[in-house]
């Protein structure tokens, strides 16, 4: 009993030194149910466990109502064999399912991850809620019809219940579920509120022009950036700044710690003078532990195969920008770190004893393959291994409602 004992009282400090050794998040769980007072000392969400899941949406719509509880499979790739990759039913090892009765997939769109957070859109009201799988927590931010570009919303007139500026910036008229389901593509958290509400941080790629606004605590609405630039690709918090790429690969910067509130522009530095520009050449940006940041160009084409449109990524290219340059290098090699890309904040993970370095994880983000409730599509999901210039695709054979997306506890 003493020897017992003296384990369930080691120093917490050591305990959460080797609970950074347990990179798989059920080893994680089960390290804390070793007793209770392992489970008292250590955090639900792990502080070191850096190796990001991929939450899969129920791939088939048999039996389902609005009233059923919504399946959803939680799978580590680092952790996933071959045989599971490559499965065709989410049924095999190394894949969990978990039960999440608010993300029935009729009416709920993923539009973003982070901190071990959903951002979630309602199709039904425009509500914009985060949720917390690891901890059953939420929290509200302001809805869709909250946006800069909403001007009215009538939830009366039916079929033109929002009166909003278009990609024109002309006045016009909209229905509810149009306007609910597109006008949100991307947003990002800067930590999870849970541990620091007073200085918690939402932003949001919206609209047709796709323009940037945030949120903060006390916020009724959302506040549109002191910028009118368009066509944001994305979007990320780094080193206590907001950083954001256009379509043309033009970077921005704003600082959030300013008395007169957020502040910036175009940044000094010019896109690099090849760049690819085009809808099939999606920007995404990545801050980095040393200080760098790192722009992804990904190429994506659409072959007609039958009578289905089939994304497809196939290319990737890779710039750096270093701490107090100016310019953009081109990048070959990322060592020992691995890119994750998609709905979710775009991080470098540093590779865990499970897996191998200089990978690009991602999943698909093409909205307009979310169009049909009731009509499920193959999804764009893969590894890019720079080593070998060669793709694995990822589920290729199974269809879903909604694009996955990463999600980091």
């Amino acid at each position: 009993m003493d020897e017992i004992n003296r384990w369930a009282d080691i120093d917490e400090d050591l305990l959460k030194e080797i609970s950074k050794r347990f990179h798989a998040y059920d080893d994680y769980v089960q390290l804390r149910l070793v007793c209770k007072e392992w489970s008292l000392k250590l955090p639900k969400i792990p502080n070191g466990n850096k190796i990001p899941w991929l939450l899969l949406p129920d791939e088939t719509v048999k039996n389902h109502s609005y009233e059923d509880e919504e399946i959803y499979h939680l799978m580590q790739l680092a952790a996933a064999d071959d045989e599971t990759l490559d499965t065709c039913a989410l049924e095999e090892k190394d894949i969990y399912h978990i039960m999440l009765p608010e993300m029935q997939s009729y009416n709920k769109l993923i539009r973003g991850s982070g901190h071990g957070w959903l951002i979630v859109v309602s199709i039904s009201d425009g509500t914009i809620q985060m949720l917390n799988p690891f901890t059953n927590r939420n929290l509200d931010l302001p809805p869709v019809s909250t946006l800069p570009t909403i001007i009215d919303y009538q939830p009366d007139n039916h079929e033109d219940e929002y009166t909003l500026w278009d990609f024109r910036d002309i006045r016009s008229t909209l229905d509810r579920d149009s306007v609910h389901r597109f006008q949100v593509e991307k947003v990002i958290i800067n930590s999870s509120p849970e541990h620091d509400i007073e200085n918690f941080m939402a932003v949001v790629i919206f609209g047709p022009n796709q323009r940037l606004a945030f949120y903060k605590p006390g916020n009724m609405r959302w506040v549109e950036f002191p910028t009118r630039d368009k066509r944001f690709e994305d979007v990320i918090f780094f080193q206590e700044k907001i950083y954001a790429i256009n379509e043309e690969g033009q970077l921005y910067e704003f600082d959030t710690k300013t008395r007169a509130g957020l502040k910036g522009g175009i940044h000094e530095t010019r896109p690099p003078s090849e760049i690819p520009v085009g809808p099939q050449k999606l920007k995404y940006l990545i801050g980095c532990a040393n200080g760098s940041l790192l722009m992804l160009v990904r190429h994506v084409r659409h072959p007609w195969r039958k009578i289905r449109r089939e994304f497809e990524t196939y290319k990737f290219d890779i710039y750096e920008l270093k701490r107090n340059r100016k310019e953009w290098s081109t990048l070959d090699n990322l060592d020992n770190y691995i890119l994750s890309i998609r709905f979710n904040s775009s991080v470098q993970i540093p590779v865990p004893f499970l897996s191998k370095g200089n990978q690009i994880w991602f999943t698909d983000n093409q909205i307009e393959l979310q169009s049909s409730f009731y009509d499920p599509v193959p999804q764009d999901i893969g590894i890019f291994d720079l080593d070998h210039g060669s793709f694995q695709r990822v589920l290729l054979e199974v269809k879903f409602f909604c694009p996955p997306v990463w999600l980091l506890p």
